[in-house]
């Protein structure tokens, strides 16, 4: 699966900041985003009357050191909305979960004198976070609770030999590529007891998720044959342990991608998330096994949707949420023969994300954005309906957006197909505007309606700029369904990049867009997009900012961490099998046409998609095209940038070269320094 985790000093600042845009100080700049938090998980206690939350505090560029964003511990008291920081500042939570008993909390960090990262409880009621488990070298990677709340299993990574580390503190440090791999283990320890030795589970292969049954010593445990990442897409199924013996009770025979499991309250059965067969491109099926059997029972299997996460309501009910085209359902099932789904939150609100339930299912907690703002905390329960509960933007509101509404169109061959447009803000009737086409990754993914704007989508960013935005959920795109998600294999940049174009033409024929004035950018698959839109059809578009994007499907095979997730839920055929189809299916054999201006930017450490992949294009370019082209490397960012700096710098450069070909005087490309100041540094 390919996805995706300033001002401007003399000519570029006038480029950046048009006019328009520098006379309002009341619209969203790169600025904001580089400041915006976001409400990133959220657990219900057992009892129903707190919430757990983290939120993501990004560090700031030019005040902060240089690094991802940290994140914080809050608790809410639902009677009475009071909210309480529990753990705040340059920390780094996560995995945050309700002991048992429901008084305290555990979570995973790396804090004080740790090497690696721990787990950590702190009670509710006062006092301060402990060190309850670690191990001395490995670092835990995920954990899961006994019902005893006395014991853990966790998750991480088998340890180097003695002999290993000296060798490397002896200067050997090569890598064998693909061979020298260490599994992750489950090691089963005593909280709170230093003395007490963790002991490993000796089991065939590399395990990625522990989950222990709330009534015995049984871990249900996912498992692939290695830690490598194709196997952990593919290969990725679900195990039963006795958790005291190690011994494998029973393997739960799934096929292609893997998500996520839950057992049933009384441990006699799984819920799983997992692919229908080896060609679904994602893991959104529901399912239910029991627990001694090994064929799991696809509960849904026309339905029209993708499933993101489940509960237990009670043994014979389940809780999800669920993708629907552009929107998001809550909807409960009951197991017995025959059931439907019956919706809780239908479609039109907050597109919700993750499912944390009370114990005694009559509550739950979500994160949720929606068009006006990005995720924040949210409850629902049968008595009150949903509410949101947390403001961790509230500058936001002193922002004018854009209006962003849901489009349906069809493409040339008569499939209807959905986008979310972001129209340009203070929109003139009868006035056409330009457009950037914002592409998604995978193609396994989609656009849902709510907060669209990001460091590498130029949103309400843009809007803000008289540009209009739409983001198409084209054909091969999740949350339609099985079928629409298979639409687009064995058919590369084909119907599915059409249906980009068709976008546009749609956008025209509504009066709305300037055909002579339309950009395309994306990251990973929406590279692939945006370096394809920019060379296939160049005659189509203005200008492009390709990100982590494919370029030659040739190489790509040879270069990827997943040949194989590639072939069964893309390609469909390997590349031997038809050279010439994969060839004139790359960016870089139509790159002598191209007269699309073109910015590339990658992550230097990018395991999914090779640097080379940017490197082929530019120079393809720069050989055969005389359109501008220039390439943007960012030191140790990998699929996707992490660090503040190299998110702010993105964001004004891609939106800097797309204005400058879209709205500006085109020409000759921008400077490629940056003044990374903010221009009104009164906004918030």
């Amino acid at each position: 699966m390919l996805t995706f985790p300033r001002a401007l000093g003399g000519l570029a600042l006038a480029l950046l900041f048009t006019p328009a845009a520098a006379a309002q100080t009341d619209v969203l700049t790169p600025h904001d985003i580089a400041r915006m938090r976001r409400v990133s998980s959220a657990q219900m206690s057992p009892d129903g009357t707190q919430i757990a939350y983290t939120v993501s505090v990004p560090r700031m560029p030019l005040v902060d050191d240089d690094g991802p964003a940290w994140a914080e511990l809050h608790v809410m008291e639902l009677e009475t909305g009071v909210k309480r920081p529990f753990i705040t500042g340059e920390q780094n939570v996560r995995s945050v979960h309700w002991t048992p008993a429901g008084n305290s909390l555990a979570f995973l960090a790396k804090r004080g004198s740790d090497e690696h990262t721990s787990l950590y409880v702190i009670p509710t009621d006062g006092g301060e976070a402990r060190r309850v488990f670690g191990l001395e070298d490995a670092g835990i990677s995920s954990y899961s609770l006994a019902p005893d709340g006395e014991r853990v299993a966790v998750v991480a990574t088998a340890p180097k030999s003695k002999q290993r580390k000296e060798q490397e503190e002896q200067g050997f440090k090569q890598e064998i590529y693909e061979e020298d791999w260490r599994p992750a283990q489950v090691w089963i320890g005593a909280l709170d007891d230093d003395e007490a030795e963790p002991r490993v589970l000796e089991l065939d292969g590399s395990v990625y998720q522990v989950r222990w049954s709330p009534v015995d010593e049984r871990l249900a445990i996912s498992i692939a044959p290695t830690s490598l990442v194709d196997d952990s897409y593919m290969l990725q199924r679900a195990w039963i342990v006795d958790g005291a013996s190690g011994e494998v009770l029973n393997k739960i025979e799934t096929s292609g991608k893997f998500g996520t499991m839950r057992w049933s309250p009384d441990g006699t059965r799984l819920a799983l998330i997992a692919a229908a067969d080896i060609n679904d491109p994602t893991a959104a099926r529901l399912m239910v096994c029991a627990a001694d059997e090994t064929q799991p029972t696809q509960l849904l299997p026309e339905y029209p949707g993708a499933v993101h996460s489940v509960a237990w309501q009670n043994n014979d009910e389940l809780l999800f949420v669920a993708s629907t085209g552009v929107w998001r359902v809550f909807e409960s099932l009951s197991l017995e023969p025959g059931a439907m789904p019956e919706t809780i939150l239908d479609v039109g609100g907050p597109i919700l994300s993750g499912l944390s339930l009370a114990a005694d299912g009559q509550s739950a907690a979500f994160t949720a954005s929606t068009p006006e703002h990005p995720s924040e905390l949210y409850t629902s329960s049968h008595t009150t309906g949903l509410r949101r509960l947390t403001d961790v933007n509230p500058w936001l509101a002193e922002r004018r957006l854009a209006p962003q509404e849901v489009v349906t169109f069809k493409a040339r061959d008569g499939l209807e197909l959905e986008g979310l447009l972001i129209r340009p803000l203070d929109e003139v009737e009868g006035q056409r505007y330009p457009l950037i086409m914002y592409v998604h990754g995978g193609p396994e993914s989609h656009h849902s309606n709510g907060w669209l704007t990001g460091y590498s989508n130029p949103g309400q960013i843009a809007a803000a700029r008289g540009i209009a935005v739409f983001h198409t959920n084209y054909r091969g795109s999740t949350g339609r369904g099985i079928e629409f998600s298979k639409l687009s294999q064995g058919d590369p940049a084909g119907a599915e990049f059409d249906d980009l174009v068709d976008a546009v033409d749609h956008l025209i024929a509504t009066g709305l867009v300037d055909g002579d004035k339309v950009g395309v950018t994306g990251g990973s698959y929406g590279g692939y997009a945006t370096a394809w839109c920019s060379t296939r059809y160049s005659e189509r578009f203005a200008a492009g900012v390709m990100f982590v994007g494919i370029s030659n499907k040739l190489s790509k095979v040879g270069t990827t961490d997943i040949p194989d997730e590639e072939f069964y839920v893309h390609a469909l055929h390997r590349i031997w099998d038809d050279w010439q189809l994969f060839l004139e299916r790359s960016p870089i054999y139509h790159a002598g046409k191209s007269k699309t201006p073109v910015l590339i930017l990658h992550g230097k450490a990018d395991p999914r998609v090779n640097p080379g992949q940017s490197r082929e294009l530019y120079r393809h370019l720069k050989l055969r095209s005389a359109a501008p082209v220039r390439l943007v490397f960012y030191p140790g960012e990998g699929h996707g940038n992490r660090r503040s700096g190299a998110r702010l710098d993105y964001n004004l450069r891609s939106l800097r070269w797309l204005e400058h070909y879209l709205t500006g005087d085109g020409g000759d490309m921008p400077e490629f320094e940056v003044d990374y100041e903010e221009p009104d540094s009164t906004g918030s």
